[in-house]
């Protein structure tokens, strides 16, 4: 098997990830000339395209692989650094931009319970990239290989990769009290939901046409709905009267518990599984990974 030069390997891995040559260039600190280069030395080598001139740059499918190989050669390289730290707590040897640790997650996990299940791993320095997307989505990103593990909805393991249950966030239906005093005197109801704005996340989300679909027995559901694209962002545009949200019950508990909120189908609330997917290694940094999520999921999230 040919061995492939590790800056060639970095390079086609930036341009992925950055999006386009030029920036590519910026982060590997060489011209947008050179980053040309070693994509044609490594294409060659390979013997085929690794990247699809679109909009959006995209791998191939000999890209995505070779993609995958330098993320597993970056968790090799993280999982070395975190054993000569404990050999040597005084060295101070940088981590490199392009050495990330990537993962991806679905925004209503940041903004609840994974980013303080991942605090003692960034105190410690693991060079962590947190990539968002809608946890329907995000197992793309793993398929691809850019990320080395996701939180996602979708519980089938990915060839090479194993999955690990983390429980179910419940999601409820809020509003503003004074809205709601205006506009659902009476609470959602399947007669008045369609007369409300429902704030979604974006035009991927289905959280609130599934959230009515199932409350109501409808098989299909349409909405006016505006796009906040930040789950914060949402509760904040329901505490100004804008409508009506389907958010995490955590994220609005306290709100709730203040009375800044009122849960307007109280009735009923929306479980939805959540799953870890990493790849199937040997690896301390994988393990140290999937043990923070699993044990913050399971103080955090329900079990249905």
């Amino acid at each position: 098997m040919s061995t492939f030069d590790p800056d060639a390997l970095e390079c086609l891995a930036a341009i992925v990830e950055e999006g386009g040559f030029e920036r590519a260039a910026q982060r590997l600190s060489i011209t947008q000339s050179a980053v040309s280069q070693r994509l044609r030395a490594l294409e060659a080598q390979v013997g085929t395209v690794l990247i699809v001139r679109s909009r959006p740059l995209k791998p191939t499918a000999a890209g995505q692989l070779l993609l995958k190989h330098t993320k597993q050669m970056r968790l090799l390289r993280a999982g070395l650094e975190r054993d000569l730290k404990e050999l040597a707590p005084s060295s101070t040897g940088g981590t490199r931009e392009e050495e990330r640790i990537s993962i991806a997650i679905n925004a209503d996990s940041i903004a609840t319970w994974a980013l303080p299940a991942l605090n003692t791993l960034a105190r410690q320095g693991l060079p962590l990239e947190i990539i968002a997307d809608d946890q329907d989505f995000t197992q793309e990103w793993l398929r691809e290989g850019q990320v080395l593990g996701c939180v996602t909805t979708l519980r089938q393991a990915l060839r090479g990769c194993k999955v690990v249950p983390l429980g179910a966030m419940d999601y409820v239906a809020v509003a503003e009290p004074a809205y709601a005093r205006a506009h659902l005197r009476d609470g959602l109801t399947p007669h008045n939901f369609r007369s409300v704005p429902f704030i979604a996340f974006n035009r991927k989300d289905d959280m609130q046409t599934e959230f009515a679909a199932r409350a109501f027995g409808l098989k299909r559901v349409s909405l006016t709905q505006l796009f906040v694209p930040s789950s914060e962002g949402q509760v904040r545009a329901v505490l100004a009267g804008w409508g009506v949200s389907v958010v995490p019950e955590l994220l609005a508990r306290g709100l709730l518990q203040q009375g800044a909120l009122v849960n307007v189908a109280a009735q009923h609330a929306l479980p939805i599984q959540l799953y870890w997917h990493c790849w199937n290694l040997e690896s301390d940094v994988l393990d140290a990974l999937t043990g923070a999520l699993t044990g913050a999921a399971a103080a955090a999230l329900t079990t249905h």
